[in-house]
């Protein structure tokens, strides 16, 4: 069977505060839309459900993040992941320059949790606060 990465979908609290953020890393928005019931409410089995979302792309145009704001129901907040949290914990992406990365979401507000670490000289690597408590992992390889 031959299967493709298409999207990570991720539900935001303020839909243009993470465009700005993905944005800052490079990725560029290829569609906004607005969505509700119908074809919605049945591939997310939330009956009801509206939202304003945006599609992202990777430069190289093979990833993308599709970001969601919910209107209705109104979100559910959790508190931010922990890496043995069971479920998704994490978005990674590789970068040409980690320091400019870092320095490019640091002028938004978001700083590493902690330091910079070096997987076995292979990758320098930091996870770092993103909009709605995202984790993001930023990796450079050596």
């Amino acid at each position: 069977m031959k299967v493709h990465l298409d999207n990570v979908g991720i539900a935001v609290r303020d839909l243009n505060e993470a465009i700005d953020y993905f944005s800052a890393l490079g990725l560029r928005v290829v569609g906004r839309d607005t969505v509700s019931g119908g074809w919605s409410d049945e591939a997310v089995d939330l009956d009801g459900n509206h939202a304003m979302l945006a599609v992202l792309a990777t430069p190289d145009g093979h990833g993308w993040v599709e970001l969601f704001q919910y209107l209705h129901p109104q979100a559910i907040e959790t508190r931010p992941t922990r890496p043995n949290d069971i479920g998704m914990h994490r978005l990674g992406f590789r970068v040409a320059d980690l320091e400019a990365a870092l320095a490019a979401i640091a002028k938004l507000g978001h700083r590493p949790l902690r330091g910079i670490a070096n997987y076995q000289d292979v990758y320098k690597l930091c996870y770092v606060t993103g909009p709605s408590n995202i984790i993001v992992m930023l990796a450079q390889e050596c």
